[in-house]
């Protein structure tokens, strides 16, 4: 599916994966941030890393079945707890 983990930047999963724009934009997370890890841009929003990148993949998958319609994740779903 894709190499793009933590520690990939926000810009190179935003070019690998131009379809998440949406979910980043939706949480908050700069898309420039500045080069930084995602693992990084999530913790200065105060969102849980492991469940936006879970959120991120399965959108991708989503993506690729062609499927539509799915609810859209918002920054709740994602704070630390």
């Amino acid at each position: 599916m894709s190499d793009c983990d933590l520690e990939t930047s926000v810009p190179d999963w935003l070019i690998e994966h131009p379809e998440t724009w949406a979910v980043f934009r939706e949480l908050g997370i700069d898309d420039a941030c500045g080069g930084k890890s995602l693992e990084y841009a999530c913790c200065q929003r105060g969102l849980n890393p492991e469940s936006v990148i879970a959120t991120l993949r399965s959108h991708i998958e989503r993506h690729a079945k062609g499927e539509r319609g799915t609810a859209k994740p918002t920054k709740h779903d994602f704070k630390e707890k």
